[in-house]
C-alpha cells in the first residue's frame, strides 16, 4: 500500500470510529467540544518548567479514548507524526536557557531541557485530546457544535469543505500515482524532478475539478452554506459530564499531585 493511500486509509478510519454506538457518543458533541477546549486551556496554563506536574492530565485522553472505543496506539501514532514540529518549537531551548532547575539522580538539569519536556508533553497531550474529539464525534457534528455554540457559519463551513476535499484532493494524487507506477520502469524510485511535473498537473486538475464541483453545487440550489443538523436536547448527563471534568482540571491545576505522591512515597519508605 502507498503512502497516499495509507493516508487516505487512516483519515477514513477516523469517520468510521465516529460513526460507533459508544458511551462517548451518547454524550452531547457541545459538551465533549467545551470539555477539551477546557482541557486545552489547563494544558496550555502550567508553568514553563512544569514536567511531573502535567503527567496526570493524562487522564483526561486516555479515560476518553476507553470510553470512545479508540485506539489508544492509533491515537499515539499519530500524536508521534507530529511531534517533529514540536521539537522544533524548543530544540535550542537547552542553548538559551542553561540555569539548572532541578537535581534529578545526582545530575542537576538546566531549565532549557525542562521547558523543551513540557512542550513536547503539551503537545502531545493537546493533539491527543483533538484527535480523539473528532473521532469520538466526527467532523460533521463538530461543526453542527461548533455552530451552535455561535461560531460563524463561514468557518464551519470550510471545515466541512477542507474534511471533504482532502480526501478528493488525496484520491486524485493517489491515482496520478498508480498511472506514474504502471507506466514507470521504476515504480518505487521517483525522480525528484518529476515532484514538480506531478505537483503542476495536479494543481490544474484540482482547479478543473473545483470548477466543476462549484456548478454542480450551484445547479442543486447551494448558497454559501452548508445544512447543519439540529442539535439535540441538552441533557442532565451532559452537564454532568462537563461538570465533572472541569472540577478534575481544576483539581489537577490546582494541585499538585506528583509532588504529593512523591511526599508519601518517601514517608512510606523512611
Amino acid at each position: 500500500m502507498s503512502g497516499i493511500e495509507a493516508l487516505l486509509r487512516e483519515v477514513r478510519s477516523l469517520d468510521a470510529v465516529a460513526g460507533q454506538s459508544t458511551w462517548l457518543s451518547r454524550i452531547d458533541p457541545r459538551a465533549m467540544l467545551l470539555a477539551t477546549l477546557a482541557f486545552i486551556l489547563v494544558v496550555v496554563s502550567f508553568h514553563r518548567y512544569a514536567v511531573a506536574a502535567l503527567l496526570p492530565m493524562m487522564i483526561f485522553p486516555v479515560l476518553l479514548a476507553r470510553l470512545g472505543n479508540i485506539s489508544l496506539s492509533r491515537i499515539g501514532f499519530k500524536v508521534l507524526l507530529a511531534m517533529p514540529f514540536a521539537l522544533m518549537l524548543g530544540l535550542f531551548n537547552p542553548v538559551f536557557d542553561p540555569v539548572p532547575r532541578m537535581e534529578l539522580w545526582g545530575h542537576y538539569v538546566s531549565g532549557g531541557w525542562l521547558s523543551l519536556a513540557s512542550i513536547l508533553i503539551r503537545a502531545a497531550l493537546t493533539i491527543a485530546a483533538a484527535l480523539i474529539l473528532v473521532a469520538s464525534i466526527g467532523i460533521h457534528r463538530l461543526c453542527a457544535a461548533l455552530d451552535h455554540l455561535g461560531v460563524p457559519r463561514v468557518l464551519t463551513t470550510q471545515l466541512l469543505f477542507m474534511h471533504r476535499y482532502i480526501l478528493v484532493l488525496a484520491g486524485e494524487l493517489g491515482r496520478m500515482n498508480l498511472a506514474r507506477e504502471l507506466r514507470s520502469q521504476s515504480p518505487k524510485s521517483m525522480p525528484l524532478s518529476v515532484y514538480g511535473s506531478l505537483l503542476g498537473h495536479l494543481l490544474l486538475r484540482t482547479l478543473e475539478r473545483a470548477q466543476r464541483i462549484h456548478q454542480a453545487m450551484l445547479s442543486r440550489g447551494f448558497d454559501g452554506h452548508l445544512p447543519i443538523r439540529q442539535a439535540r436536547s441538552w441533557q442532565f448527563a451532559d452537564t454532568a459530564f462537563l461538570a465533572i471534568w472541569l472540577g478534575i482540571f481544576f483539581l489537577v491545576r490546582m494541585t499538585d499531585f506528583t509532588t504529593m505522591l512523591g511526599q508519601l512515597m518517601l514517608g512510606v519508605v523512611s
